[in-house]
């Protein structure tokens, strides 16, 4: 998970565990990394130590979700002065919980997810210490994945002393500073030439309502989020909610700057209390941290009228198998916008990570890839098309536990400003010739398959083909209807597999 699908971020924090510099990561973890050093500030200030590195997973201490690990570590001066943090986050391949892979779709309780915790010590003077990891189904790699996150937070806090060595305390922690500053005065520009009020509404395939509110005058805004707790798992912790309203604001900012929570200074973040994008202990959360954040950020961009809705999902897919779990989040179609089409077969706005090589998860698991390829018309007609989707199949030569996290399966993504509709996703079992569809949690035996189809992005503005509005609706229910009823392209199952 972290080393071949390299979902994981490392980020640079000011000393009072404000996000200054990062390097290209998951979006998703560094807007939200920050809460949880500052979590750490806060109940154990008096116990920093240089050298000494923390970890925490825990969603009620700033934390997304339980497989996403953070170790920090703080940095002082010569004259033990705290100057800085590192930290870096990576999502782990199982912490336990009720499903292999710890992403279970039907958790409703945070216990259901996997192990907590929160802010304890992992390194010192006499090394790596590891918590209890006994929840985990692969203790061992988790143990390894921790002592990788401890040498990259040594690694990092080594570089910001070298260039304290060679600038000077006073001149970092100037322009830690001054980095966050350029973000807000960039910001403020940006707010300043979009004043008013700003709405839109995105519904989750169980019709959970996301709505959003941002109000902006002159270089300050208010966003209010009305979403109701979710009875699930799509529930995500605040931080996630600022993480995805960054993540919007940094897209829209052209200044070259590094994403940073300056520019988080001009917001005031309201979600309803208790609310979806602030839960309650020990509402489960497994799925908001991957799916609620990607709806949020959908619902800001169409609010701010720059970009059709995207995939809105991560497309996640956790699979345990006699030779241990895997984890994997599937590419989509961008929404479009203004200025040209949406991007195709890429993974969408909070995340950032790549896809396992075929050749690397066939040699480690009992999984043959029969079939991945784009998928063609997903996207949604405009004058700017959005990107399409894609079409992956697995075919399993053992049985496997397979569960299911995913959304945008009901509706596509949204056009804006006339663009159609991207088509939603489907997933299908294939167990002897015969097609199902799959949702949730589901157990496979050998020979079966799974065949995903992610959703495509909207288009922008009228698509100008001539047709009518009523032919075209005709059109794109027709589509639907085969989409839903699984008659796109299955492969034939020749037994020898291989990549279409």
């Amino acid at each position: 998970s972290i080393r071949e699908r390299q979902d994981y971020s490392c980020a640079l924090f000011d000393a009072d565990g404000n996000l200054v510099v990062n390097a290209p990561h998951v979006p998703v973890h560094l807007g939200a990394m920050g809460e949880t050093v500052r979590a750490l500030l806060k109940a154990h200030e008096s116990d920093l130590r240089p050298g000494e590195a923390w970890v925490c997973n825990d969603p009620y201490q700033g934390g997304s979700h339980l497989p996403d690990i953070t170790v920090m570590q703080p940095v002082f001066d010569a004259s033990g002065a705290r100057l800085a943090f590192v930290a870096c986050r990576g999502h782990h391949v199982d912490v336990g919980g009720s499903t292999p892979g710890s992403m279970p779709s039907t958790a409703r309780h945070i216990d259901e997810e996997g192990l907590c915790l929160s802010l304890q010590r992992i390194s010192g003077p006499t090394g790596v210490v590891l918590p209890d990891l006994s929840q985990s189904r692969q203790p061992e790699d988790v143990a390894a994945d921790l002592r990788a996150q401890v040498a990259a937070c040594r690694a990092g806090a080594d570089g910001v002393t070298a260039l304290v060595e060679a600038l000077g305390a006073s001149v970092i922690r100037a322009w830690l500073g001054h980095l966050q500053d350029m973000a807000e005065s960039a910001v403020e520009a940006e707010l300043r030439a979009r004043q008013g009020v700003h709405s839109a509404l995105e519904r989750l395939d169980d019709g959970t309502e996301i709505r959003v509110r941002l109000s902006v005058e002159g270089d300050r805004a208010r966003l209010d989020i009305d979403a109701p707790t979710h009875p699930g798992n799509r529930n995500a912790p605040t931080a996630v909610a600022r993480a995805a309203l960054l993540y919007v604001f940094r897209c829209l900012v052209e200044d070259q700057l590094p994403l940073n929570e300056g520019a988080l200074r001009p917001f005031d973040v309201r979600p309803s209390p208790g609310g979806l994008f602030d839960p309650v202990w020990p509402a489960a959360v497994a799925g908001g941290n991957v799916e609620s954040s990607q709806r949020l950020v959908d619902a800001l961009f169409v609010a701010l009228g720059a970009l059709a809705g995207s995939q809105g999902t991560m497309n996640n897919l956790s699979v345990g198998t006699p030779r241990g779990a895997f984890y994997e989040t599937i590419g989509g179609g961008m929404g479009a916008g203004p200025d040209g089409p949406g991007a195709t077969a890429v993974q969408c706005h909070m995340t950032n990570t790549d896809a396992t090589d075929v050749e690397e998860l066939e040699a480690r698991f009992p999984v043959v890839i029969d079939a991945w390829r784009r998928r063609p018309g997903s996207g949604g007609r405009g004058r700017h098309r959005g990107g399409d989707g894609v079409v992956k199949v697995w075919r399993f030569l053992a049985p496997v536990e397979v569960s299911l996290l995913v959304e945008r399966r009901n509706a596509g993504a949204p056009g804006l400003a006339g663009g159609r509709p991207g088509r939603a996703g489907t997933d299908v079992v294939v167990r002897g010739g015969e097609r199902t569809p799959a949702s949730g949690q589901v157990r496979l035996m050998a020979g079966d398959a799974l065949w995903m189809q992610t959703p495509g992005g909207g288009g922008w503005g009228p698509d100008g083909s001539g047709r009518s509005a009523s032919r075209r609706r005709e059109d794109d229910d027709s589509l639907g209807a085969v989409h839903s009823a699984c008659g796109e392209e299955v492969p034939e199952w020749q037994g020898a597999g291989g990549v279409a």
